[in-house]
């Protein structure tokens, strides 16, 4: 980082981004920015990289997003399918059952399940992402203070030395988690409830001799329920302990007493531990002026279902591109009130899904069954200003505008190798679907740079549609607008309603 004295002011380029918090919200967000060359800062309060499990499932919807990102390999690589249930009692396991509903994949849905990743490891993708795009963290800078104005934010950054740097931004998002200084400081209200009052405790920790096939169990014990789930390709176990009584010691002698004395094993070494409350809360606005809040910054979760770390991925990832097509092709700034009209009133209904499997366990939120509602792939933007339907007479399940765009494998026209309609998407640009028998015009111009357009089907395609799975997804004729992060934004059987909407989306 460079050094500056506190009277100073570093010279930011135009459009620059301010990035405060280096968790999955603000890599995602890092990484949005940097595959589209806008300038911007991510900085970390922390000295290092996270070091725990934490967040640890990555719903299809967020596989689906880091395939766009292109990680989902090394997502892949480096975790695994979650593992069955077995609870024990008097000190032998019992028989396998499942939490979550299981599936397989399908043409319009490549990822059926959750994939069991821990989160230092996910963020540990996307730093190396991030850095093969040019990026980096910096580590050890805290955010103390800003100021807006009409033309931008103005921030104090105090260095790992103490140095004080202070630096202009055309935008500052705040990713800095539950406790958020930037939240905190634009006095925006933060409301919510306590799910459970009961403490709870997490920890890494060795335990040679479990089996790593299972998730493990132990109810009975009248101090609280303890859940053993073994992390991928290491001999770490991410636990829980509930404690109906007293208050939890994280120091690792203490969790090994605790989880020795509950299970009857003996563990071995504790890499991190964490206690905590269970509380569900939400930021009232998700943006003032130039300020944006995203992550836990905006909104914090119980962790049954797994929301929270793929909220906050979805939210840094709807908002990167509209940032980008502000700073970069001007686009009105009605575009980035969209933000908060998109994903408030998602994170509000995904905060009441984490709540209600969280109270619906009969032993807490280690036992609340987790169904295909938790994968995040019916989550939508049918109400948002960007959403365009045009079309009439539709059947109640036909896919609309502001729905999440389905994958289909498809055949190009020329060479007759299968691609897939996630793969004509990936990338920062929009899609322009034409299905069956239609027209597209040649895009040209200044949008050139920012559509692709396809005929799926019809006389002269440029997709083959072999088996139907694309028509049956989205219709047999039509126009269909596919925004960068893999929506619906027009659907329409004119492709007047598709040219006509570069005034209101990008």
């Amino acid at each position: 980082m460079p050094e500056a004295t506190s009277g100073s002011i570093s010279e930011a380029a135009a459009g620059t981004v301010l990035i405060a918090g280096a968790g999955p919200a603000g890599l995602v967000l890092a990484l949005e920015l940097s595959r589209r060359g806008v300038p911007h800062r991510l900085v970390e309060a922390a000295d290092a990289p996270f070091p725990g499990s934490k967040g640890k499932g990555l719903q299809p919807r967020t596989q689906e997003v880091f395939d766009d990102l292109g990680v989902i390999e090394a997502i892949h690589a480096k975790g695994s399918p979650y593992p069955p249930m077995t609870t024990w009692e008097n000190g032998e396991p019992g028989p396998d059952w499942e939490m979550m509903t299981r599936g397989e994949p399908t043409p319009n849905t490549p990822y059926a399940e959750p994939w069991l990743l821990p989160q230092s490891r996910t963020q540990e993708v996307l730093r190396d992402r991030l850095r093969e795009l040019g990026g980096r963290v910096e580590f050890g800078v805290r955010l103390k203070e800003f100021e807006q104005d009409e033309g931008g934010v103005t921030a104090e950054l105090t260095g790992p030395s103490g140095t004080s740097e202070r630096v202009r931004a055309s935008y500052l998002v705040a990713a800095d988690g539950g406790r958020s200084t930037v939240r905190a400081a634009l006095g925006t209200p933060f409301t919510g409830e306590t799910v459970d009052p009961t403490p709870m405790l997490t920890a890494d920790m060795e335990m040679e001799g479990l089996p790593r096939t299972h998730w493990h169990t132990w109810n009975s014990h009248p101090g609280g329920v303890v859940a053993m789930c073994p992390l991928p390709h290491s001999n770490l176990f991410q636990t829980y302990v509930r404690f109906e009584a007293g208050d939890p010691d994280p120091a690792p002698e203490a969790v090994r007493r605790l989880v020795a004395e509950r299970t009857g094993l003996q563990p071995g070494k504790v890499h991190w531990a964490s206690a905590f409350r269970t509380r569900a809360a939400m930021a009232e606005r998700f943006r003032e002026g130039r300020v944006f809040l995203t992550g836990d910054a905006a909104h914090i979760h119980s962790p049954a279902g797994g929301q929270g770390l793929n909220t906050s991925i979805q939210d840094a990832y709807n908002l990167g591109w509209k940032l980008a097509a502000v700073i970069q092709r001007d686009a009105p700034d009605a575009l980035l009130d969209s933000y908060e009209a998109e994903r408030l009133p998602v994170a509000a209904g995904v905060l009441g899904l984490s709540t209600r499997i969280h109270r619906g366990g009969t032993t807490g939120p280690l036992s609340g069954h987790r169904g295909p509602d938790n994968h995040q792939l019916g989550l939508g933007y049918r109400e948002s200003p960007l959403s365009v339907e045009r079309r009439e007479g539709l059947e109640e399940r036909a896919l609309r505008a502001g729905d999440r765009a389905p994958d289909a494998p498809c055949k190009d026209a020329r060479t007759g190798e299968t691609r897939r309609l996630f793969d004509v998407f990936r990338g920062t640009h929009f899609t322009l679907l034409g299905v069956g028998d239609v027209e597209l015009p040649v895009v040209g111009g200044a949008l050139a740079t920012s559509v692709k357009a396809y005929r799926v089907g019809g006389p002269t395609p440029d997709l083959l549609d072999p088996e139907g799975y694309a028509a049956r997804a989205y219709g047999e004729r039509g126009f269909f607008l596919i925004r960068p992060d893999g929506y619906v934004g027009v659907a329409s059987g004119d492709l007047a309603d598709v040219l006509g909407y570069w005034g209101v989306g990008g």
